[in-house]
C-alpha cells in the first residue's frame, strides 16, 4: 500500500462508499447490473494485490490500481452486447481528474460514452446511453502522483441490446458453416478444426488421441441454438457434452451425451450463445476425436454477424516511432523518460517498444527492463544509432539480474569506440552491426551471467570480460577477450578456437540449422513482417550478402493485437487466416492462444506478456509445419497450469524437417512478479523443432517465491524427434529442469542454475539418489549430442545439501556429450560428479568449475 489511507480511516472511507455504491441513482427504466463478476482487464497494474478483477468483484475493500503515468485503462467484458444506460465508478484516493467511459462491441473500436473533465473523486455516476459488449474507463488525466485506483466500476443496463431475439422455428440454415473454429488439438496438418465447419463432407477435423478434447465455432454473434448436427468419422466419441457460451471462456451445458456409438447425430437443445463446443470426455475408439461436420442450427438467422478481427492497425501506446525529421533532443528525451521508469522495474508492468526508421540517430538508448530497441530496415545498416546500451548501475554493479530486454536490426556507431551491453539472461542482441568493440561487463567489471548474441557483425573484438557464459550464432567477431567458465560460438567467424579446459572455449564451425528470428521492418507501403528463410551449415550473418533470404509479409495479414484482446478473440483472428502481432503489454488469458495453421507467425513487441488465468496453457501448437513464436514472455498464472507452452500435441509424428516450427526469444517466469506456479514450462512434442534462445526460469526472488509457493517441477520436456536447441537457459526448478526423450536432439549451449531452495536434503532427493541432475536424457534414447553445457548450485537454505549428477544420459554409443562442466557458488551446495558418476566434484568457496572436455 502507498499510505494514502491510514488504518484508522479506511473503514470509515469503506462505509461512505458502501452507502454511495448501494444506492446509484435510477437510470429512466430499470436496469441490471452487467460487469459484477465478468472478465476484467487493464492496461497495467501496479502490483500483484490490485488486478483488474478486484473493480467487478462487488467487494469494497479490494481494488484495482494502475502503474502511475496518465494513459491507463480498465475494461470489463460484459460476455454479449447490452444497451448501458449508466456507469458508477467508486475511486480510491488515486482517482482521474480527466476521463472517458467508452463502449466497443469488438474491444477494438470505442465510443465515447462520456468525457469527464474536472473529476473530483469519491463517486462518479453517469447515466449514458449507447451499447456494446466491451465498457472501460480509459483514463487521461490523474489527479495525484500516483495511477489510477478504483475499488467499483458497475456498469449497469439491460442485457442483449444489439443481440438477435429468440422464439419462433427452428431455422435450416446452418450458423456454423465456414465460422472461425479452433479446437484443442489436432491430429495433423490436414485435419484442422475448420475441416467439420466448411460444409465439405470429404474434409474434418481429428483431434490428438488423449481425452478430454473439444472443438469449437464462434458464431460471429450470440444467437439462440436449438438443433446440433454431428457427423463423426470412424473415431467417434462416446460421451460428451454439446456446450454454448457467451465469451468462449465459461461454458453452459446444452446436452450431456453419455452411450454414443457414432455415425450421424442430430441433438434438439435450448440455449443461448456465441460460442458452440464438441466437449469430447470418452473416445470409442484408440484413435482422437474426428467430426466430417458440426452445424448450428438457430432460431433465427438473426442480423449481420460480427466479423472475425480484421488485420493491420494501429500499434498501440507503447510502441514509439522514430523518423530522422524528429529532433534528436526529442527522441533523446522520450528514450531516457521511459529508461527511468523501466531501469529497476524488474517485476513491473510498463512495455515498450522504440522503434527507428531508416536514417541515422545521434541519441543513445539506454536500455531497461521490458525494453526493445529495433531498427525498421530492410537491413541492420538502414538504421544508426550512437549507441544501444546496458550498465548495472541500478544494482550497485551487479548485472546478474539484467533481464528481459532486447535489441536488434540495427548498427551502432559508438563515439567512444566501445558499446556496452552488459546482460544477463532474457537479453537477446540479434542483427546488430557494431561499428567498434562490444563490452559485455558492467561499470567496474561486477558479475554477470549472460547472454547470447545472433546474426550480428562486431567490427571489433568482444570483451565478456566477468560474464560467465555467453553463446554466440552465426555471426562475425574480430576478436573475442576472454572466457570464464563457458562460451560457447557456432557459425561465427573470428570465434577463437576449442580450448575448453584453458578458456572456456567450445568452437563449431557451423549451426547444423538455423532460421532467423522474425522482424517488423517498414517500406513505403507501411509496416511489414520480415520472416526468414531456414538455413543449414550456417556460418556468419544472414544479411552478409546483401537482405536477408526469406518472405515478406504485410501488416495487413496479422492481427495486431492489444493487451485488451480476449484469447476468444485473438483465437478467432488465428482462425480466420491472420498472423498475430503482440504489442507491448500484459494479456490475461482465460483460454489458450491456439496456434492451428501451419506457417502461422506470433510475433511479440516490447517483451509482450502472456500471462494464463485458471490453470490453462497459454499457447498450444499444432503439429504443423513452419510456426514462428517469436518475442514473448509467459508469466505462470496463481492457478497452476500443467504446461505453459506446447508445441504439438502428445503424439504428435509428422516430419517438419523440411520447414521447422521456430521458438525464438520466447520465455518463462514461474513466480518473481507473483506467486506462479506451472508443473511445466515447456513441452515440445513435434519433431525438428528449433528452440533459439530460451529462459525457463522458476523466480529465486521477488515476490511469491518459496520452495513450496511458486510450485515448479520441470523446465523442459522434448518428446519430439530431431529437435534442436541453440541457446538453452533453464533455472530453479524443483526436479530435473530438462528432461529429453526424443531421438537425435542436440543441443548447442546450455547454461543451468538447481534450485536454491530446498529446505534441507531430505526434501531434495530423486528416490536414493541425491538431488535432480540439471539435464536428463531418457533411458530409451540412442543418439543425442550436446556442446558447452553447464550447472551450478546455489543452495541458500541449507548449504550442505549434495547433487549426485549434474547431467544424466543412457551410456549409449550414440549419446555424446563436448564441454560439460558444474560449478558450486561459493560452496553453497556440492555436485558429486559431472554425469553419470564421472567427473569430480564441484564443490569449495573458490568457486572452480569440475570440467569435462568429452563424455563418453
Amino acid at each position: 500500500m502507498r499510505g494514502l489511507f491510514r488504518p484508522a480511516i479506511l473503514w470509515t472511507a469503506l462505509a461512505v462508499l458502501a452507502a454511495l455504491i448501494a444506492v446509484p441513482s435510477t437510470p429512466a427504466f430499470a436496469a441490471t447490473l452487467l460487469s459484477q463478476g465478468k472478465t476484467a482487464t487493464s492496461s497495467s497494474t501496479e502490483n500483484a494485490g490490485t488486478p483488474a478483477s478486484y473493480a467487478f468483484d462487488g467487494n469494497l475493500g479490494t481494488r484495482w490500481s494502475s502503474a502511475n503515468t496518465d494513459s491507463q485503462w480498465l475494461q470489463v467484458d460484459l460476455g454479449a452486447s447490452a444497451s448501458i444506460s449508466q456507469v458508477v465508478l467508486n475511486w480510491e484516493a488515486a482517482y482521474g481528474s480527466g476521463y472517458k467511459i467508452q463502449a466497443s462491441a469488438n474491444g477494438t473500436t470505442w465510443t465515447d460514452l462520456k468525457t469527464v473533465t474536472g473529476g473530483d473523486g469519491g463517486a462518479d455516476t453517469w447515466d449514458v446511453t449507447g451499447s456494446g459488449r466491451y465498457v472501460r474507463m480509459l483514463g487521461v488525466t490523474r489527479a495525484t502522483g500516483y495511477g489510477y485506483s478504483l475499488w467499483e466500476f458497475q456498469v449497469l443496463g439491460t442485457p442483449g441490446g444489439t443481440d438477435p431475439g429468440t422464439g419462433g422455428p427452428c431455422t435450416t440454415t446452418n450458423a456454423a458453416l465456414n465460422k472461425p473454429s479452433s479446437a484443442s488439438s489436432v491430429q495433423a496438418a490436414d485435419t484442422p478444426a475448420s475441416g467439420a465447419f466448411d460444409g465439405n463432407n470429404g474434409t474434418r477435423w481429428s483431434s490428438a488421441a488423449s481425452d478430454p478434447q473439444w472443438v469449437q465455432v464462434d458464431l460471429g454473434s450470440s444467437l439462440s441454438i436449438c438443433k446440433i448436427d454431428l457427423r463423426w468419422e470412424a473415431a467417434y466419441a462416446t460421451a460428451f457434452k454439446l456446450q454454448a457460451s457467451a465469451n468462449g471462456t465459461t461454458w453452459t451445458d446444452l446436452k450431456t451425451v453419455t452411450g454414443a456409438t457414432g455415425g450421424n447425430q442430430s441433438y434438439d437443445v435450448s440455449g443461448s450463445g456465441r460460442y458452440v463446443r464438441m466437449n469430447g470426455t470418452a473416445r470409442g475408439t484408440a484413435y482422437g476425436y474426428s467430426l466430417w461436420e458440426f452445424a448450428v442450427y438457430t432460431t433465427t438467422t438473426g442480423g449481420p454477424t460480427d466479423p472475425p478481427p480484421g488485420g493491420g492497425g494501429e500499434l498501440g501506446p507503447n510502441v514509439h516511432v522514430f523518423d530522422p525529421s524528429m529532433s534528436t533532443a526529442s527522441i533523446q528525451s522520450q528514450l531516457d523518460t521511459v529508461f527511468q521508469q523501466q531501469e529497476s522495474a524488474q517485476f513491473g508492468t510498463g512495455r515498450h517498444a522504440f522503434l527507428f526508421k531508416p536514417g541515422t540517430y545521434n541519441v543513445n538508448a539506454k536500455v531497461g527492463f521490458y525494453t526493445s530497441i529495433m531498427g525498421l530496415g530492410q537491413n541492420p545498416d538502414d538504421v544508426t544509432l550512437s549507441g544501444v546500451t546496458v550498465d548495472a548501475g541500478w544494482f550497485g554493479g551487479n548485472a546478474t539480474q539484467n533481464f528481459w530486454r532486447s535489441t536488434e536490426n540495427l548498427s551502432v556507431q559508438p563515439p567512444g569506440g566501445t558499446n556496452q551491453w552488459a546482460v544477463s539472461q532474457a537479453a537477446p542482441f540479434r542483427r546488430m552491426h557494431i561499428k567498434g568493440a562490444l563490452n559485455l561487463a558492467p561499470t567496474g567489471y561486477g558479475w554477470a551471467s549472460g547472454g547470447y548474441i545472433a546474426d550480428s557483425k562486431i567490427d571489433g573484438a568482444v570483451g565478456p570480460y566477468s560474464q560467465q557464459q555467453w553463446y554466440t550464432r552465426d555471426s562475425s567477431v574480430g576478436g573475442w577477450v576472454n572466457g570464464v567458465w563457458n562460451m560457447v560460438f557456432s557459425g561465427v567467424t573470428g570465434a577463437p578456437a576449442t580450448n575448453f579446459l584453458d578458456q572456456s572455449y567450445t568452437t563449431l564451425d557451423n549451426t547444423p540449422i538455423s532460421r532467423e528470428k522474425p522482424y517488423l521492418y517498414a517500406d513505403a507501403g507501411g509496416y511489414r513482417v520480415f520472416v526468414p528463410s531456414k538455413r543449414t551449415n550456417a556460418r556468419g550473418v544472414s544479411w552478409a550478402n546483401g537482405s536477408t533470404p526469406g518472405t515478406s509479409l504485410p501488416l495487413s495479414q496479422f492481427f495486431v493485437a492489444k493487451p485488451s484482446d480476449s484469447a476468444a478473440t485473438i483465437n478467432a483472428a488465428l482462425s480466420s487466416g491472420l498472423n498475430l502481432l503482440l504489442t507491448p503489454g500484459i494479456y490475461n488469458l482465460s483460454q489458450p492462444i491456439n496456434v492451428t495453421r501451419a506457417n502461422t507467425v506470433v510475433l511479440g513487441l516490447g517483451l509482450a506478456t502472456l500471462i494464463p488465468g485458471g490453470g490453462v496453457s497459454a499457447v498450444k501448437v499444432a503439429d504443423v509445419d513452419g510456426v514462428k513464436l517469436a518475442g514473448f514472455l509467459i508469466d505462470a498464472g496463481t492457478q497452476k497450469s500443467d504446461v505453459l507452452l506446447e508445441i504439438g500435441p502428445q503424439g504428435s509424428s509428422a516430419d517438419h524437417a523440411a520447414n521447422p516450427t521456430t521458438m525464438q526469444d520466447v520465455f518463462v517466469r514461474i513466480g518473481g512478479a507473483f506467486a506462479g506456479n506451472a508443473t511445466t514450462s515447456v513441452v515440445v512434442n513435434s519433431d525438428d523443432v528449433i528452440i533459439d534462445h530460451t529462459w525457463l526460469w522458476r523466480g529465486d526472488h521477488g515476490a511469491g517465491i518459496g520452495w513450496n509457493v511458486n510450485t515448479a517441477e520441470t523446465g523442459l520436456i522434448v518428446n519430439g524427434d530431431d529437435v534442436l536447441a541453440t541457446g538453452l537457459f533453464v533455472e530453479h526448478f524443483r526436479k530435473y529442469d530438462v528432461e529429453w526423450y526424443g531421438e537425435r536432439g542436440r543441443t548447442i549451449f546450455f547454461q543451468n542454475e538447481k534450485a536454491y531452495d530446498p529446505p534441507n536434503q531430505a526434501a531434495y532427493m530423486n528416490g536414493t539418489s541425491k538431488g535432480w541432475a540439471a539435464y536428463k536424457v531418457g533411458p530409451a534414447v540412442n543418439t543425442h549430442e550436446g556442446w558447452g553445457l553447464g550447472s551450478y548450485v546455489y543452495f541458500n537454505v541449507d548449504p550442505t545439501i549434495e547433487v549426485e549428477n549434474g547431467f544424466e544420459a543412457p551410456v549409449k554409443p550414440g549419446v555424446k556429450f563436448h564441454s560439460l562442466l558444474t560449478v558450486s557458488l561459493g560452496g553453497a551446495g556440492k555436485i558429486n560428479h559431472v554425469i553419470n558418476g564421472v567427473g569430480g566434484p564441484a564443490q569449495g568457496t573458490a568457486t572452480i568449475p569440475s570440467k569435462l572436455v568429452s563424455y563418453p
